[in-house]
């Protein structure tokens, strides 16, 4: 559900021409200040010229980008919703939890498991139509990082921002993951809904099978995806700006495996599908498959239905910066220039 939004936001690459024209500005100021002094002495020059500003040209400058801003945005067309209306829609609500463990950095998978796992989420989000889509990220533990919603743009903001530093606790506890998603579906909801967890399966911390197996008590399919491959791969860490390998306390290089076995139990207490990811592909559209296959069911979506342009007030504000800029002399006022408002000697 978006409240603000742009009618015609490819306007905005427009606002790129203010930083060009601020560079153009400050080389001629730099090149104007060269030639003077090819004159003479400044104070002398400043002596011969009183009525010469130099913060002056600096302030209309800016007041003069400041109005190209607010027209560029104005033709942009910036929009309110105005007025909500209730959507029926036919889908399923799909939660994907994704591994962010130091694991998932080993190259055995490129460029990276956890990077190649990304770019496959944002390839299935393109494929959405009328579902419901929400995001998890664990590690040690779990965290909602996208709750369910059919903003998709929203939710490739916020898998772009994954990484492996945005949760606390290091460790893969892909149970807590399967239960936060469990709690995180539409509650009431009539839809048919799905788990997808991506990760490498290297399971320390909980009993992800009992876990899938609560999920399906619920009617909630927990399907799997493997990161990585059988034979392993060293993780990858920078020490010093350069980059070195993951070791254990007797200093031997730590390799990642995949533990298919794990996942495809989690995948068989879940009444899902196990997929193997490899370099070729992730499995996700495999995935997407299998859950288009199911049953739709019908939702109800509030969004926004119509908008009001906002245009004319950035418009108004330019106007008025231009006239600003317009009544603003380069030159001193003859008239103010020898005011003295603190009583200071002027040098």
């Amino acid at each position: 559900m978006e409240m603000f939004r742009f009618g015609n936001i490819e306007y905005l690459w427009g606002l790129l021409i203010i930083p060009v024209l601020t560079v153009i500005f400050a080389w001629s100021r730099i090149s104007r200040r060269k030639a003077l002094k090819k004159f003479g002495n400044r104070e002398i020059l400043n002596e011969l010229m009183p009525f010469r500003s130099q913060s002056r040209p600096v302030l209309k400058f800016v007041i003069l980008m400041l109005a190209l801003a607010f027209f560029v945005v104005g033709i942009a067309r910036p929009q309110f919703g105005s007025k909500l209306k209730t959507e029926k829609r036919e889908g399923v609500e799909l939660i994907i939890a994704l591994d962010v463990s130091n694991s998932m950095m080993a190259e055995d998978i490129q460029p990276n498991r956890l990077e190649r796992a990304k770019r496959a989420i944002s390839r299935l989000v393109d494929r959405l139509r009328d579902d419901k889509i929400g995001l998890i990220v664990f590690a040690g533990d779990a965290y909602t990082q996208l709750p369910i919603t059919t903003d998709y743009n929203s939710a490739k903001l916020f898998l772009n921002s994954v990484n492996t530093q945005i949760v606390p606790k290091q460790g893969t506890a892909i149970g807590a993951a399967i239960d936060l998603a469990h709690r995180s579906f539409t509650p009431d909801g009539e839809a048919n809904k799905a788990i997808i967890v991506i990760t490498d399966g290297e399971n320390h911390e909980d009993d992800a099978v009992s876990s899938a197996q609560s999920a399906v008590d619920d009617g909630i399919i927990v399907h799997t995806i493997g990161m990585g491959l059988p034979s392993g791969s060293p993780i990858p860490v920078l020490r010093n700006g350069q980059t070195d390998y993951l070791k254990d306390r007797d200093g031997k290089v730590v390799v990642t495996k995949l533990n298919e076995q794990m996942l495809e139990q989690i995948a068989a207490a879940g009444q899902g599908i196990y997929v193997r990811a490899n370099n070729a592909q992730v499995g996700l559209n495999a995935l997407f498959d299998e859950i288009n296959n199911m049953e739709k069911q019908e939702m109800e979506t509030r969004t926004f239905s119509e908008y009001n342009d906002q245009f004319q007030y950035f418009f108004a504000i330019g106007l008025f910066l231009l006239l600003l800029e317009f009544v603003i002399l380069e030159r001193k006022n003859k008239y103010l220039k020898n005011i003295n408002l603190f009583g200071t000697k002027r040098s």
